[in-house]
């Protein structure tokens, strides 16, 4: 069992959703978060925090999962994010968890 933590911005929620079905990623939890980035950036265009002082609207979800499903599901972010021309791509890590209750 691994925790996986997944971030993206609005825009691509609808995407991640079938992305989790496609991958039997049943349950989950997901969160409205606010992205922001300080500092220059030399490619302002398709930084998707460029320039706000607000924050960029963007979802975090998180939930625990076998590694054959992350196995699936990491293979098909890649996929999706092969198609997409910005620098917004949907980010993911796993964390090993060595207790749960």
């Amino acid at each position: 069992m691994k925790l996986v933590i997944i971030t993206l911005v609005d825009e691509y929620k609808e995407s991640v959703y079938k992305l989790f079905k496609q991958s039997n990623i049943n349950d989950f939890n997901e969160s409205d978060i606010a992205g922001f980035k300080l500092g220059g950036s030399s490619n302002l265009g398709s930084n998707w925090f460029a320039g706000q002082k607000f924050g960029t609207d963007s979802e975090l979800f998180f939930f625990f999962a076998e590694q054959q499903n992350i196995d699936l599901l990491f293979k098909n972010l890649k996929a999706f994010n092969a198609t997409i021309e910005e620098e917004n791509a949907i980010r993911a890590v796993v964390v090993p968890v060595e207790q749960f209750i």
